[in-house]
């Protein structure tokens, strides 16, 4: 699965505390199913739940939202386009753990899909499709988040794989 590491590299290079302690960015792929067809072919489809953990932030939850929006956009764009998808795609907890950080655990409702074919002699090429793209948005290459005058993250729009 490639999108739990692309989610990670892009929210710790976005937010200039999880840059200075990585460690604080937990992320675990739960309720996890594959889906195929049953047909000739291996191909299949990956859903899950992809929990993000922040422990002791002191930030702004901003700071984590907007990048995550911007990498959702990309990487699984139904969660924003679908209704249905809208209104439960994207959970999230927070916790208060004093006047200075919390906890913040977020839930996005992933999918991934495999295309597996045949190469000849035994062999099979598997690869990891990305999603399909509209016309971004937001198709700069670098991105400031503010509030205000107030620096909250920066970004580079995230790679698409290929």
């Amino acid at each position: 699965m490639y999108k739990p590491k692309s989610l990670r590299a892009h929210l710790t290079a976005s937010n200039a505390e999880l840059q200075r302690n990585p460690d604080k960015l937990l992320i675990f792929a739960d309720s996890g199913n594959t889906v195929a067809t049953g047909t000739a072919s291996l191909s299949f489809e990956y859903r899950y739940k992809l929990n993000i953990i922040i422990t002791d932030y002191a930030g702004s939850e901003d700071a984590i939202m907007v990048p995550l929006l911007a990498w959702v956009q990309l990487h699984q764009r139904d969660l924003l386009d679908n209704p249905d998808l809208r209104k439960s795609g994207i959970g999230f907890d927070v916790d208060y753990n004093n006047h200075e950080s919390i906890d913040i655990a977020i839930t996005l409702a992933l999918t991934e899909r495999v295309v597996v074919k045949q190469a000849g002699a035994g062999r099979l090429e598997v690869q990891h499709l990305a999603e399909p793209q509209m016309t971004p948005g937001y198709a700069d290459a670098f991105w400031q988040a503010y509030a205000g005058e107030s620096l909250l993250a920066e970004w580079h729009t995230p790679a698409i794989p290929e």
